[in-house]
């Protein structure tokens, strides 16, 4: 799912040739031949996918395009099969070759509220942390990133992007199978960073902002979308349990106790630009992702609420700069 040679020359186009072998080595580890059990059968299915000539691709609309209607419908139906034994499909939407994929999230709307308020994308090196199958990704090489290297441990993920990719293949964005915390130190390569979702996972966030801080060059932009509770600067939840289903949610800040964790961590210029709840239209099951979703997570009777009583999902953005 990496071509090395490829992946090089583009770390290496990128500035970022130091950390290369780093970067390949980890990655090629983890994804040896029997590492992972359903890791060949990914490969295989991506490895069947036809080899079709791609002429018309848009990255710049809600629906990632790659490709054209203009194939017969034995091929469609043959790369929807195909594709739909890579479900679930979580972030999108796509439509490959007139296959519609039909994702959990519309992160195309997460998109609409970050894009006005982030410094342009046009020629910059991007890293997008806990990228999924890459669709944030594709939407800022549409923006001009003149690379574009996304991180998830999740390798379903990454056969996702592969997929897609293999219809798409010329383009400056490269998905590896890691975590930030596996990123070297203090690279300081990265003109914006990335952290959409992520930090309400993690054990510690005050080390995860500083890894983000060590990721960007000096006075970079850190974008960070991560789970709030309304409150004052002292207001922080951590859930005793699961929240909203899920266990593996830690801290979930104020925006000030957010803004605060940034500016003690050592960012400048830090401002919260985005509050939304979290919507069921946003969120739902699909045909392409048929296990619970967001509807499932509230409370029947008080949609304001998670099913355990905790407030429902509500997600900032905010953005910093590296000093």
């Amino acid at each position: 799912m990496i071509n090395e040679h490829r992946l090089r020359e583009a770390l290496q186009g990128a500035g970022l040739a130091t950390w290369a072998d780093a970067l390949i080595n980890t990655s090629l580890n983890i994804l040896e031949p029997g590492r992972h059990g359903n890791l060949d059968k990914w490969q295989a299915i991506v490895d069947k996918l036809p080899l079709l000539l791609t002429h018309n691709i848009d990255l710049n609309e809600a629906i990632v395009r790659v490709g054209s209607d203009a194939i017969t419908n034995p091929q469609r139906d043959e790369i929807e099969s195909l594709l739909k034994q890579l479900s679930p499909w979580r972030k999108g939407p796509f439509s490959i070759h007139g296959v519609h994929i039909e994702t959990e999230w519309r992160s195309d709307w997460k998109w609409d509220r970050v894009h006005p308020h982030i410094q342009p994308l046009q020629n910059r090196c991007v890293l997008d942390v806990g990228c999924g199958n890459g669709y944030h990704a594709w939407r800022m090489v549409g923006e001009g990133a003149r690379f574009v290297l996304g991180v998830d441990p999740t390798l379903l993920f990454l056969a996702q992007f592969a997929a897609v990719a293999h219809f798409a293949s010329d383009f400056p964005i490269h998905v590896l199978p890691l975590d930030d915390e596996a990123l070297p130190n203090d690279m300081a390569a990265f003109d914006t960073v990335f952290s959409m979702g992520v930090l309400y996972h993690r054990r510690s966030p005050l080390d995860h902002i500083l890894k983000l801080k060590s990721l960007l060059r000096p006075g970079g932009e850190l974008v960070l979308e991560t789970l709030v509770v309304e409150g004052d600067a002292k207001e922080c939840f951590v859930p005793d349990e699961r929240y909203a289903k899920m266990r593996n949610v830690w801290f979930i800040p104020s925006c000030g106790m957010l803004e605060i964790w940034l500016r003690r961590c050592g960012f400048k210029n830090v401002r919260t630009v985005d509050v939304t709840t979290t919507r069921t239209e946003e969120q739902h099951a699909t045909p392409w992702m048929t296990y619970e979703s967001l509807p499932d997570f509230l409370d029947p009777t008080d949609s304001s609420k998670t099913i355990e009583g905790h407030p429902a999902p509500i997600r900032a953005i905010v953005l910093a700069s590296a000093p």
